[in-house]
């Protein structure tokens, strides 16, 4: 994770909302105007609430994320299944919410735009119910399981979840087909664009995520399978 830079003080707080996915729950939160008021800078923006700029700025710096490679993650079974939780899991359930949120607004306010991306919060919903049951089962049942030093019965909760991957990576690319592939249309409004922003890293997220999971820890506990990612 790197830190939030003291440029973004100065960075006009729609510009913020774009490009810093989850940004906009904060700002919503704090009643900053990113949208219609979003060309001011996030320091007049916060002088304008009575709002201390560095305590907005360390807010944002927590969701300054890096992409992850296979060298920054831990070696040891135990480790990585507790970077996949704060990494991915807790990510996941932050971002869903603010996204089905901004895709109810942009089809309602745009519903008359060719490119309204209609059916797109429903189906971000649908992937929240699958993602958090998803969860949850490795949560409550294979992590414990891998933590313990597994089994030979963990061959099963495994190939369930491999087989949910599978389901995640259709539902991801009925996603991109919805959002244009995240592209946002000319003229887009600074929550359509923080959206679609935010569907982007969602995707990348994800598909780290899957790949931690079947590429380096599920091969640790099944030596005869064969590893693939979707």
């Amino acid at each position: 994770m790197t830190t939030c830079t003291p440029d973004r003080a100065d960075q006009a707080i729609g510009q913020i909302a774009v490009e810093l996915p989850g940004a906009t729950a904060v700002f919503r939160r704090l009643k900053l105007d990113f949208c219609c008021g979003g060309q001011v800078s996030l320091t007049d923006a916060c002088a304008r609430k009575n709002l201390s700029i560095d305590a907005v700025l360390a807010e944002l710096a927590t969701l300054e994320r890096s992409d992850d490679t296979d060298a920054d993650v831990p070696t040891s079974p135990d480790a990585l299944v507790e970077h996949i939780l704060e990494r991915y899991h807790g990510v996941h359930r932050e971002q869903l919410p603010e996204l089905i949120r901004m895709a109810r607004r942009v089809e309602a306010v745009h519903r008359d735009h060719p490119d309204v991306p209609a059916g797109l919060a429903d189906h971000l919903e649908a992937m929240q119910d699958e993602l958090l049951d998803h969860m949850a089962k490795e949560e409550q049942i294979l992590f414990p399981m891998l933590r313990a030093g597994g089994s030979p019965m963990v061959r099963h909760p495994i190939m369930a979840m491999r087989h949910e991957h599978t389901s995640h990576g259709e539902q991801l690319d009925r996603l991109m087909a919805l959002s244009s592939d995240a592209m946002p249309p000319a003229g887009a409004c600074n929550t359509w664009r923080a959206l679609y922003s935010g569907i982007a890293q969602l995707q990348n997220d994800l598909i780290s995520h899957i790949h931690l999971e079947n590429n380096l820890l599920f091969p640790r506990f099944e030596p005869d399978t064969v590893s693939c990612c979707t």
